[in-house]
């Protein structure tokens, strides 16, 4: 555990240090959001940078790194801030100052990656994204996905939901998006996180576990041949008009 954790995301922060130990289901994330995301980039929810390393790899003009907690900034910027290109900012969502607070940066992809699902108001938070971006951008959003699979981890991470395919569409439209794309993703772990949440009631990912679906990514990306209708997540591109 890093040390110097704020109590109230001791959760959050061991299980990003557990996802951190996945780089190659990291770059497959990256990788399959890759072709909606620009050379502006705004990351909501950056925590301690699992994929605002990932983002920097499509060389971005600006990446302005988000989070609500102090600490995590810290971290980003201790990380990050000799890049150039790289800026560390407070934002907690829903915000109507978004808009303003960052019209100047000319924003063309917000990325917020496990974020809304810890969020109760999560139509008005991706309103605040949406009125961060320049006419035209995206929101790329990737979930929990699949009610049911709503378990003991869930809770623990502090998830107020899991999303359907509908209640997704309905949350992006409500915010003034228009969905371009909604796909699953990572359908071959649903039974792990179904077993882990619902059956072992873990309260994090085992690390052990983490490390053999790293292991697996080869075989996980073959889903592409097989596009089943469920997965452990959901992505959305939501545009701007």
């Amino acid at each position: 555990m890093i040390s110097g954790v704020s109590p109230r995301d001791v959760s959050g922060v061991r299980t990003l240090e557990i996802v951190s130990e996945a780089p190659r289901y990291n770059t497959w994330m990256y990788e399959t959001i890759a072709p909606w995301v620009g050379r502006r980039v705004l990351e909501v929810g950056s925590g301690i940078g699992n994929m605002s390393e990932q983002l920097l790899r499509g060389n971005p003009e600006d990446l302005v790194l988000t989070d609500i907690d102090p600490w995590y900034r810290e971290q980003l910027r201790a990380r990050f801030g000799s890049r150039a290109e790289v800026r560390v900012e407070g934002l907690e969502l829903p915000d109507v100052s978004a808009g303003a607070r960052f019209g100047q940066d000319r924003i063309d992809t917000v990325v917020a990656l496990n974020v809304i699902e810890h969020i109760e108001d999560d139509v008005e938070a991706v309103r605040s994204m949406a009125d961060v971006l320049s006419p035209g951008g995206r929101v790329v959003i990737l979930v929990p996905a699949m009610e049911t699979l709503y378990g003991e981890m869930d809770r623990e991470l502090g998830h107020f939901r899991r999303y359907s395919r509908r209640s997704l569409t309905r949350v992006l439209t409500l915010a003034g998006l228009h969905v371009e794309r909604l796909t699953w993703f990572s359908r071959f772990s649903v039974l792990g996180w179904w077993f882990n949440g619902r059956v072992r009631r873990e309260r994090f990912i085992p690390v052990g576990q983490i490390r053999l679906m790293n292991a697996l990514v080869p075989i996980l990306r073959m889903e592409r041949f097989l596009p089943l209708p469920f997965g452990l997540s959901l992505i959305a591109v939501g545009s701007r008009a």
